[in-house]
């Protein structure tokens, strides 16, 4: 069973990196990194099959693509949280020739990062690729996305999910962190993504609704529900309810922390909301 009070501390944990990260170089993303640190610390933590050392191919393993990359700074606290690199490196984030880029990438060897996703839209491309070479080798494991609302918006995505619909590629989950907002304003406002359960569902996709995104205990019980569909001659999509800027006040309920780093006063207020539980970097 899991331990959800560990998982809890973990979150405020990767919430205190991620805020710390953006505030020190003054430039990243925190707005969808917060509000997506319960889902990706449940993933890499209770819900994927992983194996370290990191190795490229990830054969005999789960594999995942982070697609909206700006949210890099939950990214890399929670794969060196994780063990795939030193907490201390988080510390280096985006500074000149530092392995942790404003955007992930894979050509420095960066362990657990497999594709360079600055460019919104690929990453579900990418996925269906690997998904269906795990088929082709008779490996069981499944293949996972992340992905932003506003990314939806991106043409790529949904050629994708015609060729994954269409050719059945069922072992593949892909997540929408389904906030409502973007860099520029609510989604509904920028472009409106109209009925996204049934655009997927038109495309040959299976669709689950988590409503509480930022809650542990529903994220664990709709990927498991998730995770049971697969293999079922589908792909599954996973549209995550989730709150931009989550666990510090002033953040909530804003497209304006999207792209913006807190000064020193806002810093101080958001890490007391967030007290230590692992030790910062």
């Amino acid at each position: 069973m899991p331990n959800i009070q560990e998982l809890t501390d973990l979150t405020t944990q990767v919430r205190r990196d991620i805020l710390r990260m953006v505030h020190q170089v003054n430039s990243g993303h925190p707005g969808g990194s917060l509000g997506c640190a319960e889902f990706l610390v449940c993933l890499y933590n209770e819900l994927m099959d992983i194996r370290l050392p990191f190795k490229m191919e990830g054969k005999g393993e789960d594999v995942f693509f982070l697609s909206n990359g700006h949210i890099s700074p939950l990214f890399y606290s929670v794969l060196a949280r994780r063990g795939f690199f030193p907490v201390s490196e988080l510390a280096t984030f985006r500074h000149l020739n530092s392995r942790l880029q404003g955007h992930p990438t894979p050509e420095e060897g960066l362990e657990g990062v497999r594709i360079a996703s600055g460019s919104l839209g690929q990453g579900l491309s990418v996925a269906i690729g690997v998904a269906l070479e795990k088929k082709l080798d008779g490996d069981k494991h499944l293949v996972y996305t992340l992905h932003g609302d506003g990314e939806l918006q991106e043409g790529q995505i949904w050629e994708a999910a015609m060729f994954a619909g269409g050719k059945g590629v069922d072992n593949l989950i892909a997540t929408v962190d389904y906030n409502g907002k973007q860099i520029d304003g609510p989604t509904d406002k920028v472009l409106p993504l109209g009925d996204l359960r049934a655009k997927f569902e038109a495309f040959g996709w299976q669709v689950f609704d988590i409503e509480k995104g930022n809650d542990i205990a529903a994220i664990l019980e709709g990927m498991h529900i998730a995770k049971a569909a697969t293999g079922k001659g589908k792909p599954i999509c996973v549209l995550l309810h989730s709150e931009m800027g989550n666990g510090v006040d002033f953040m909530m309920g804003t497209h304006a922390w999207h792209g913006k780093a807190p000064n020193d006063e806002q810093l101080a207020k958001a890490l007391a909301q967030n007290p230590e539980t692992l030790g910062d970097y």
